[in-house]
């Protein structure tokens, strides 16, 4: 494959994995406000392991009163990367 091949692909490949993953940790935090589900037992279980290390990224931020900003934060800079990745697409030059 020369390099003009492997450009569109990665950046394809990039695209979804950012796309998806903003899906799993906007899941993962609407599943918080309820907190009656225990997630080692929930088919959900999974996402906390996925999710975590990111969002551990951004608490740094303190909480203010009992509102947790880091997610807020968290989820912005995920999709100021997919805009910016959007706005290279052109630049590559498909």
């Amino acid at each position: 494959m020369d390099n003009a091949a492997i450009a569109p692909l990665l950046f394809v490949s990039i695209s979804k994995f950012l796309e998806y993953y903003s899906y799993i940790l906007f899941v993962r935090l609407l599943l918080t406000w309820f907190p009656n589900i225990d997630w080692m037992q929930q088919i959900i279980g999974f996402l906390s392991p996925i999710t975590d290390p990111y969002l551990n990224l951004f608490r740094f931020v303190p909480p203010i009163g009992m509102i947790d900003l880091s997610p807020i934060i968290a989820i912005f800079a995920l999709q100021f990367a997919m805009s910016a990745l959007a706005a290279l697409a052109p630049a590559l030059s498909f």
